[in-house]
């Protein structure tokens, strides 16, 4: 078939300045264009060409960033083309315009986030984006049920497909042995329990409270420090009032907190490789955050929130625990500081994890249940 694949109008694809919707796409389109005739629309990036083959993908980039703009363009990109089928992510109010424009395409909407909300689209373009797709692809139960929740009639049609993880990429090697010995020496942490968080710092991630939590962490774990990676957004390393507040907060701290600013999606794995522990300190409701997988796939056991989705991926006391008072510091100190004291249990944790992203979370396993989807 020919298909077209529609990103977001926030981020461009491959993931240069990372996403992770863009990093999704990315993971499943090289072995998605082994069967079918695949182009990916996205936005232009001044590091990017508007147009380009890639392998046996072909890109091409109109401008976004506003998402009127990027509708307007994107409609006109359809003009005259036919696809057999078009992969709209994450945004339902593309259904619409693409429908007017493709009027005999089949239409998959994929959603990461709960982007149906009344805030998100009106209910006249919410019930038109659900009755002119075959099938909504869901990254968690959570997300498809909050769609059903809002619109009983996208029953039918949904789907959860978790996303996935490169294997490869995380895996324990003597290269990924020798990046973790390299980055903990460069940041004078060689000898320490390393805590990492890894996204963008805004209040609902949460990072302020994980900082906050450390004075409860030195009391029983001197030797622990904490890796903050992430900016204000993606590529952004404009020091915001709460990335200023969270670096205050650090300073502060009794322990050694290392903040990176933001790092390069083709680098943020070496920073896993880093780590002991894998903290998400969400604080809103999350689709469910794809680092988990990629904390699954390095091998450390998971702290994280019981919000949104994230649950979903937790086997407790196998691969994760879960974070009931996620607004509380003292309650990720707890849980932190007896992981911590437990080595062979952080281990243990560590290899279930690792074999459940093996067993459920490699891309192999997205792309095949896409193509379910196609087919």
């Amino acid at each position: 078939m020919k298909i077209l694949m529609i990103c977001t109008e926030k981020l461009p694809v491959p993931p240069v300045r990372g996403g992770a919707i863009q990093t999704y796409i990315a993971g499943i389109a090289p072995e998605l264009s082994l069967q079918h005739d695949i182009t990916i629309l996205g936005i232009t990036d001044p590091s990017l060409p508007n147009s380009e083959r890639l392998g046996r993908i072909q890109f091409e980039r109109v401008p976004g960033k506003q998402f009127d703009l990027y509708a307007e363009n994107v409609a006109g990109f359809l003009q005259g083309k036919h696809y057999d089928l078009i992969h709209v992510f994450n945004r339902p109010r593309l259904i619409g315009p693409v429908r007017q424009m493709a009027p005999r395409s089949r239409i998959v909407l994929s959603m990461h986030n709960d982007m149906f909300t009344p805030d998100k689209i009106s209910p006249e373009d919410a019930q038109t984006a659900i009755n002119e797709v075959e099938r909504i692809v869901t990254v968690s139960d959570y997300v498809g049920n909050a769609i059903a929740a809002l619109y009983p009639s996208a029953q039918p049609k949904l789907r959860t497909i978790y996303s996935g993880v490169d294997l490869g990429r995380y895996a324990k090697t003597s290269e990924a042995n020798a990046i973790r010995h390299q980055l903990r020496s460069e940041h004078g942490i060689s000898d320490k329990k390393v805590i990492l968080f890894v996204g963008r710092l805004s209040p609902k991630k949460g990072a302020d409270i994980l900082v906050r939590s450390m004075q409860q962490v030195a009391q029983r774990h001197s030797d622990a420090a904490l890796v903050i990676v992430g900016g204000k957004w993606y590529s952004d390393n404009e020091i915001s009032d709460y990335v200023a507040y969270v670096r205050a907060l650090a300073a502060r701290s009794p322990v050694p907190v290392v903040t990176t600013g933001y790092v390069a999606a083709d680098q943020v794995h070496h920073w896993f490789h880093a780590g002991d522990l894998f903290v998400c300190a969400s604080q809103w409701e999350e689709p469910l955050a794809r680092v988990h997988y990629e904390a699954m796939a390095a091998e450390l056991p998971i702290v994280t929130t019981a919000r949104g989705g994230n649950p979903e991926v937790i086997s407790l006391g196998q691969n994760g625990l879960l974070i009931e008072t996620p607004e509380d510091p003292n309650a990720f100190g707890e849980k932190i500081s007896m992981l911590l004291s437990d080595t062979g249990k952080m281990r243990m944790m560590g290899q279930q994890g690792r074999k459940l992203a093996e067993q459920r979370f490699g891309f192999s396993r997205v792309i095949r249940e896409i193509l379910e989807v196609w087919r």
